[in-house]
């Protein structure tokens, strides 16, 4: 039964059938190969929605839209440029930190790509940066959003492997700390060899201006997070404060989203809260379907026998994760993989809450590598450039992040010291 549905996924994979679609079809085959009741399919596929952290995933979606038309992304864009906007190279650096704050609320890469990518490709641009370069740096920088809590991919994580959702969000500030500043000091200096960006001051804001003007934006991250750490809220609950917040300062205070936008705004969050939500369904059926087949358990077994340390086995999962990235969407992968790795990686000794941050960052590197990374289609429809183009520019930024996720996975005090802090 595993050989054919794995055969199957595979086969639809490679005639570019979707990932929610290609999951499904080959779960279906399953349950026919092994004349079970097709019942299980309906119940399986209800049941893995069927959780209320994931009540989350839509009100997270549609913050971040409402925050994109509602002015608040481009005044936070305007707070960052003021903030590193001066120095050569300041105009890239804005958009890793503006990246990093829209990430504190949104909690969707693909929702900053399109945010602060139609602020930010155009202003990169037209300060003489190379498209394929912006729409590079735009992919990496929103990777952010999956890092930086609260994290789509955290929750799906944690609702898989049934680990507390608030202990990976505040995990998370490390790595994503770590990653942006990588990120920053990276830009900062192939400017300084290239000679780019000697005028990134021009048109900037005095830091107090730019501060006030973005002073009701910032706010939301700190009323989002300080609640979620205060015990105010749950991580789901935020999720619809950050709504709340979104759509009244959008309507009432900046009064950027009329009733026409709003129409726009709710249809686009609703099918894009479909479309992860449907993953999530058919991948759910998967992973009861190679979970009752014994899967987990034999691949513990072959890698405990394999791999006969825990840097090891972290080494060999980063390796295979980088790969399985590549091809198949991160929501899809952590619901199917998470199930099957956690348990084998406690059975190491390692922290469950620190192996879930190894497997969202290390995922989320699939969201800017070719040739299914979804942060790239954005960055390239925002920058109206080809996918091939940027390929070149790209591969610095995914050695950078690389290079952090070494540090993040054989560091666990970078995700944990926080953590153990908070939750002593």
């Amino acid at each position: 039964m595993t050989s054919a549905m794995l055969a199957t996924m595979v086969l639809c994979f490679a005639l570019s059938v979707s990932v929610a679609v290609s999951i499904g079809l080959s779960a279906i085959l399953g349950i026919q190969v092994t004349n079970a009741n097709m019942l299980i399919s309906v119940k399986e596929m209800f049941n893995s929605i069927n959780k209320f952290p994931l009540a989350a995933i839509p009100f997270f979606i549609l913050a971040g839209n409402l925050m994109e038309t509602g002015g608040i992304s481009r005044r936070l864009v305007e707070f960052a440029k003021s903030l590193v906007g001066g120095v050569q190279g300041g105009l890239p650096m804005t958009c890793v930190l503006t990246c990093m704050i829209f990430a504190a609320v949104s909690g969707s890469s693909v929702a900053t790509t399109f945010a602060i990518g139609a602020i930010l490709i155009p202003a990169l641009q037209k300060h003489g940066y190379p498209t394929n370069y912006a729409a590079a740096l735009q992919a990496t920088s929103a990777e952010l959003g999956v890092i930086i809590p609260p994290s789509i991919p955290m929750i799906l994580y944690g609702v898989s492997a049934e680990v507390s959702i608030g202990e990976l969000f505040i995990a998370g500030f490390g790595p994503g700390a770590l990653i942006g500043g990588a990120l920053m000091l990276f830009v900062w200096a192939w400017c300084k060899y290239k000679g780019w960006g000697k005028n990134d001051g021009d048109g900037r804001l005095p830091l107090f201006k730019s501060f006030m003007q973005a002073g009701w934006a910032l706010l939301m991250p700190v009323i989002i997070l300080g609640g979620i750490y205060g015990g105010v809220f749950t991580p789901t609950e935020a999720s619809a404060v950050a709504v709340f917040y979104a759509l009244v300062v959008g309507m009432l205070i900046y009064r950027e989203i009329d009733v026409r936008s709003l129409y726009v705004i709710l249809r686009k969050s609703v099918i894009s809260s479909a479309v992860i939500m449907f993953i999530i369904a058919n991948a759910g059926l998967f992973a009861f379907l190679i979970t009752r087949a014994g899967v987990p358990e034999a691949i513990g077994h072959w890698l405990e026998s394999v791999l006969k340390s825990p840097a090891m086995f972290l080494l060999g999962v980063n390796a295979a994760l980088f790969v399985i990235g590549m091809f198949i969407e991160t929501s899809a992968s952590i619901i199917v993989l998470a199930p099957i790795l956690a348990p084998v990686a406690q059975h190491f000794g390692i922290d469950p809450v620190h192996f879930g941050l190894i497997m969202v960052v290390n995922l989320a590197l699939g969201m800017i590598t070719p040739p299914f990374g979804v942060n790239l289609f954005a960055a390239c429809t925002v920058a109206k450039v080809s996918l091939d183009r940027i390929i070149t520019q790209l591969i610095p930024f995914v050695l950078v992040v690389l290079g952090c996720l070494l540090v993040i996975t054989y560091v666990p005090g970078l995700s944990l010291g926080l953590r153990d802090l908070v939750y002593k």
